[in-house]
Parts: structure tokens; C-alpha cells; sequence
């Protein structure tokens, strides 16, 4: 059984170049310039190939340039794109990267949780692309512009098929579901009027994604953790969101301690105003420890996550290495001439240098042109003690701000649960209506530390649901679990908390660990991926 992903956000495309003949030949150039020893890519393009070859040749072209493991791809002949071809154009192309995923260094694509799909690599139809934006794909409710349109809120089911409960992880700020008044931890009892609480099947699945993600209104009773019902209508609407959830400060003594709780790392634009408000907040308060959580937050801009770092940081560390991405060789020596075909794009704008319009093939991939250095914002400038809370849900630019710091600042911990494993990024391919995101760089810090493929693990396990009372409270609230667990480490230097493992049946059959209902699982639906899309040109 399988929930399907919901998309409400991306950037239209603002002119597609890669012309099918026009890139054959540019791959063709490029194998010419590298010497390789492999043969040129026999593709015959004709004017009875069509649009779904086209764009089969294409994906595989580009993933022999830019694709981050792109020297374990074998060749043109022997991988022929073509046979992916299918009916259902998205479902072949999806098919074809798939299988060029499985050629990755170690099997670091493979999804342990969803074996048949990729885990970094993905696909992205413009046509599903937000009404109301033009970004960067976000494969959540609310894009990495801050625009929204849904209801608002990013539930997950905990329980078994037999006994379960729809529960609210986070409200998005400025949603409908906000203006109504729901928050974390409430509970939906029922749906339009059905009971949603026992007995789930497929049919069940069905109409829960129905009425949460294709419905224009949607009727609801909310169980607040008082023990008090109401029913709540909400339309969807588009609004713009920022990516806090929740920022707040703590007195223990003469101790300060600082909150904040991230959504996302949305644009510079929609994000900085906030941090740098939330931030000096903590300067004026006082605050020496932080507790940053993490937990359902994906990623998104690189440039934002070093712009948090950077609030984090003190001064002292100035001019040390945050972190630096690694690109293929080829991309590295100025060899993916491919890329030619490809505009590129800051929040969906071309831009120009000296009159002349860019392309990714002007960029500079070097290691040394992508090295990033800390450069301090904000005044919080004395930061002892750091807890960032995390889950599996816990990705990218998350996991590279993490990592950024524990080179430069002694007491750094995590609670939790292991994070998502995901220290590469890219940015977009456009192959006519689809943009592609293969694995392009991998991320490391200061002390070349980012191999954390498989996530990494916290210094305190402690899942977030192992009792009905978990998760019944808002984000900032110190009677909740994990933020009670961090706020007593920063004040006594103890945990607490006792990890507790159950295994439960999903709806699918298998063994899960803890509570969550892996037929819905929330860390479906939020956007997993770290973009770059910063101007370095050679």
C-alpha cells in the first residue's frame, strides 16, 4: 500500500533551451574535449523519433555529465535510454532514473524504506507546479518562496490499522488551519463527517488523501489535548508563510536559553527577516545556549542554511571553513558542455554577466570556488551549548548546518531520532516540461567530514511518539518531550526521557519500529533537498 506524494509548489519554467539534437551534439562535444575512452554516444535522432525518446536520450546524457557518480554510468549503448519509454511519459522517465540511480557509489541511492524509488535523485512535472509561484520544487504544502496553497497543516497516523489517530505535527503560519486556531498535537476524530480513528484500509487511504490534498474545503473534528472537540471548516487558500514556527526564550537562574523551530530553508527573501528577528531577540535576552529543532525540516537553499550558521556562529570563527561541495571531475575540469543548454536561474530569473546571458556551463564547479567560509550575522555572539532536535525527517541543508558546526563549537548534541542521510545537493535540469535533480555535489566540513549516508545519529536517542500522551503539546512548550529532554540537558547536564521500542504491524505487513503507521507516513510529503543556486561564475 502506498500513500502518494502531493505537490503544490514549483517555479514555471521560464524558457526550456535543451533542444534534443542540440544536446546529443553538446554531450558528443564534450566527450571529445575529456578524451575518454569510451566511444561517442550513438544516438540517432530523427524526425520520427519522439518526444518521449527525446527526452529519454536526454536524461541519460545529462546524467553522463553532471550526475555525481557519473564516472560509474555505463554507456549510451549499453544503458539504452530508450527502452524506458512508456505510455505514461513521467512514469518512464521516473523508471529510467531509477535505474541510473542504481549505478551510484555504494548504493548510497538506495531508499531503505522505499526500495523502488530513489532516495535523493527525483523528477519534478511543472504542470503540478504551485498556482500562485514561480520556485524552486518543494514537494510540500508550503514552497521555498513561503507561498502556500492548502489547508495548512502536515499530519501523520500513529497507532495500528485497527486503532489510530490523524495527528496535527505542524501548522504552517499565515494557513488557513492557523486563522482557525489549530496546532500541534490536535487530533482529527473525523473527516466530512467519517470517523477516522479505527479499522484503516485502502479505501480509507483513498479518502483521507482525497480530502486532505485534492479537496477545496474540508469539514473537521478537532480533539484538542484538553480533551474538549469542536468542529472546525477550512477552505484552501494561497497565503505566504514564513519558516519559524516557533522562537523562544527560556530562564533557568541566570541562564538563558533560546528555541527556535524551523520549517524550511526558504529563499534569503522570505527567510532572513525572521531569523535576524528571531536572533536578536536572543541577543537582547541574552541567551547563551540554543536548542534548534530540526525535526521536519528537509532543507532547501544552501545559501540560507549558511546564512543560519552564520547567525549561530561566533565571531571568532570568521574566515574558518563552513563547508565545501565536491562536484564530479567533469563538472570540476569544466567539462559537462551539456549544460550549455541550460539557463541559469536565480529564484526563477535568468541572469546575465557583461551582457551575456549565463548558462550553467559558466559556472565554476572547483572545489576551491565552491569552498564557503563563516563570515558572522547578527549580534548573538556567545553561544556555549547547542541541542538541535531531529528525525528522519531531518535533511540536507539541516544536516549540513549540523555538520558546519561541530568542528567549531565543543558542546554540540542531537536528540532524537538518526536524521535522513542526505550530504549531497543540486539544482535543476529542465528536459522540456520536467525539471530533474540529479545528485550533482557532496557537502563536507572543515575536517572533510560528510559521509553521513545513512544519517546522522543522535547523541541522545529518544523517539518523539512511544505513548498516547507524546506529541499532544506545541512547538516552545517545555511539557513536550524532546524540548523537555533538551532543556535538562542545558540546565542539569542530564536527559530525560526513556527510549522505548514497540514493534507494530503497518498496514503493508511489515515490522515497524515505535508507533507510526507506515501506510501515511508524513516524512512522504515534506520536500527533501538541498539547492544551490548561487552566482559563481569562472
Amino acid at each position: 500500500m502506498k500513500i502518494r506524494r502531493y505537490t503544490f509548489s514549483a517555479r514555471l519554467s521560464i524558457l526550456v533551451l535543451v533542444i534534443y539534437g542540440i544536446a546529443a551534439a553538446g554531450c558528443k562535444k564534450a566527450k571529445k574535449e575529456e578524451a575518454q575512452p569510451e566511444p561517442e554516444p550513438k544516438v540517432t535522432v530523427t524526425p520520427q523519433s519522439s518526444r518521449a525518446e527525446l527526452s529519454a536520450d536526454s536524461m541519460f546524457l545529462y546524467a553522463k555529465e553532471v550526475y555525481l557518480w557519473n564516472d560509474l554510468l555505463p554507456t549510451y549503448e549499453v544503458f539504452n535510454p530508450r527502452q524506458y519509454v512508456n505510455s505514461d511519459e513521467e512514469a518512464g522517465l521516473n523508471n529510467e532514473l531509477f535505474a541510473i540511480t542504481r549505478y551510484a557509489k555504494n548504493s548510497y541511492e538506495y531508499n531503505r524504506s522505499y526500495p523502488n524509488e530513489t532516495k535523493y535523485s527525483y523528477i519534478f512535472d511543472t504542470d503540478d507546479a504551485n498556482p500562485v509561484s514561480y520556485t524552486l520544487p518543494a514537494k510540500s504544502s508550503v514552497d521555498l518562496e513561503g507561498n502556500g496553497y492548502d489547508f495548512g497543516f502536515y499530519v501523520g497516523l500513529f497507532g495500528t490499522k485497527t486503532s489510530y489517530e490523524v495527528r496535527v505535527l505542524s501548522v504552517y503560519k499565515g494557513s488557513p488551519a492557523e486563522k482557525a486556531g489549530i496546532k500541534r498535537g490536535d487530533v482529527f476524530t473525523s473527516i466530512n463527517g467519517t470517523q477516522v480513528t479505527a479499522n484503516y484500509t485502502s479505501s480509507v487511504e483513498e479518502f483521507i488523501n482525497a480530502a486532505l490534498f485534492d479537496a477545496s474545503t474540508i469539514t473537521l473534528k478537532v480533539l484538542k489535548n484538553t480533551g474538549i472537540s469542536s468542529d472546525v471548516v477550512l477552505s484552501r487558500t494561497s497565503y505566504k508563510s514564513n519558516p519559524i514556527y516557533r522562537d523562544s526564550v527560556y530562564t533557568s537562574g541566570i541562564k538563558k536559553i533560546g528555541y527556535l523551530a524551523f520549517a524550511r530553508f526558504s529563499t534569503l527573501t522570505n527567510a532572513q527577516p525572521v531569523l535576524d528577528a528571531a536572533f536578536n531577540k536572543f541577543a537582547v535576552a541574552g541567551v547563551t545556549d540554543l536548542i534548534v529543532d530540526f525535526r521536519y525540516n528537509g532543507g532547501g537553499y544552501v545559501s540560507t542554511a549558511q546564512y543560519l550558521a552564520d547567525l549561530i556562529a561566533p565571531a571568532t570563527i570568521n574566515d574558518r571553513v563552513m563547508y565545501r561541495e565536491y562536484f564530479n571531475s567533469t563538472l570540476q575540469n569544466g567539462k559537462a558542455s551539456i549544460l550549455k543548454n541550460q539557463i541559469f536561474l536565480v529564484n526563477g530569473q535568468p541572469q546575465d554577466e557583461n551582457g551575456k546571458l549565463l548558462t550553467y556551463a559558466d559556472l565554476d564547479y572547483s572545489v576551491n570556488g565552491n569552498t564557503y567560509k563563516f563570515a558572522k550575522k547578527g549580534s548573538l555572539n556567545n553561544v556555549q551549548k547547542i541541542v538541535f532536535l531531529v528525525s528522519g525527517n531531518t535533511a540536507s541543508a539541516s544536516e549540513l548546518v549540523i555538520n558546519s558546526l561541530k568542528p567549531h563549537i565543543a558542546d554540540i548534541k542531537l536528540i532524537g531520532e538518526q536524521t535522513y542521510g542526505k550530504p549531497v545537493g543540486f539544482f535543476p535540469v529542465t528536459i522540456d516540461k520536467y525539471e530533474v535533480y540529479f545528485s550533482m555535489f557532496q557537502s563536507k566540513n572543515s575536517e572533510d567530514q560528510g559521509e553521513y549516508f545513512n544519517g546522522i545519529e543522535p547523541s541522545y536517542p529518544l523517539e518523539e511518539i512511544t505513548g498516547a500522551n507524546d506529541n499532544k503539546y506545541d512547538f516552545g512548550d517545555l511539557s513536550e518531550k524532546l524540548l523537555a529532554s533538551a532543556y535538562s540537558y542545558l540546565i542539569n547536564g542530564t536527559y530525560t526521557g526513556v527510549v522505548k521500542k514497540s514493534s507494530v504491524k503497518s498496514s503493508s505487513g511489515s515490522s515497524i519500529s515505535g508507533t507510526k503507521m507506515e501506510s501515511f507516513s508524513p516524512a512522504r510529503e515534506e520536500f527533501k533537498g538541498m539547492i544551490e543556486d548561487r552566482k559563481k561564475t569562472k
